[in-house]
């Protein structure tokens, strides 16, 4: 088990997502920076569709009851281990009674913590991701008790590690394709809405990312249709939104652009006042 001291500021359970329930209305949630989350899996020879904790701009504080191993990817929010600070992307061993915390965050936004043979909470549709109304938790809460397998180990470090190219956090170049509805748009509006930088608004979460920097917008709403994770909406009032894990599964407004998986997990680490802008996927 690991005991939950401190939750930090937003965080929860999460896997690659609950797939095949769309058309009841349910959300594919999963991890927000796949490839951050993937990353700390494979480096702990973890199934990369284990479940991970997914910390939010702070770091949890966490108490393991049993040993195991464990790796943090994405967001460096400086760990430390009984006080001693540990590496991103290097697996690390843990005994019973040993803390787990945070400090500062020095670049991204959002860490994953794994442990070896991930956490073992309840899953619901095939998916152990945390969603209100759906799982039991919508996040971790303090004196939670999470499930893992215990992996007992001599050894105090391990040498499986890996660089992460931080500009991965840093570059504001999205690479996107063309929604449904992006050929509405006049040749002026296509050209501008690849050329502008938007702003990541304070509205930002694994629900969705506004952004300011209105667009000018004429298009007419459209009948309620399919939306996806990445899906960049167009409102009336020219206002830029896009969709994250945690989307709702239909949409009313003009989908004027769709990201790739790489260009989610690349905004899933930006922050309210950054910048980014969108590039075409010929």
């Amino acid at each position: 088990m690991v005991k939950v001291i401190q939750s930090g500021f937003y965080s929860t359970i999460q896997d690659l997502g609950r797939f095949g329930y769309q058309h009841y209305g349910v959300p594919v949630s999963g991890v927000m920076d796949a490839y951050s989350a993937t990353m700390a899996n494979g480096l702990l020879n973890n199934n990369k569709n284990d479940a991970v904790i997914e910390m939010t701009m702070t770091g949890a504080t966490l108490m393991f009851q049993c040993a195991t191993h464990i790796c943090i990817s994405g967001a460096d929010m400086s760990p430390k281990l009984n006080n001693q600070r540990i590496k991103n992307n290097f697996v690390v061993v843990v005994k019973a009674g040993d803390i787990l915390s945070f400090g500062s965050l020095t670049v991204g936004f959002r860490a994953y913590l794994a442990v070896s043979g991930g956490f073992q909470t309840e899953k619901v549709m095939h998916s152990r991701s945390m969603f209100s109304n759906i799982t039991q938790g919508q996040k971790l809460l303090k004196n939670d008790m999470l499930p893992i397998l215990e992996f007992a180990n001599d050894k105090t470090t391990s040498t499986s590690s890996i660089k992460q190219n931080h500009t991965f956090f840093k570059d504001i170049i999205l690479p996107v394709y063309k929604g449904p509805e992006f050929e509405q748009l006049t040749n002026e509006q296509q050209i501008r809405l690849c050329s502008m930088e938007f702003c990541i608004s304070k509205q930002n979460n694994r629900m969705a990312y506004q952004l300011e920097g209105l667009f000018v917008n004429h298009l007419e709403p459209i009948i309620t249709s399919l939306v996806l994770p990445g899906t960049v909406q167009l409102t009336p009032s020219g206002q830029l939104i896009v969709l994250m894990r945690d989307c709702q599964t239909t949409g009313g407004y003009p989908r004027v652009l769709q990201l790739s998986v790489a260009s989610i997990n690349m905004l899933s680490q930006k922050f309210t006042n950054q910048r980014i802008r969108f590039k075409l996927i010929e």
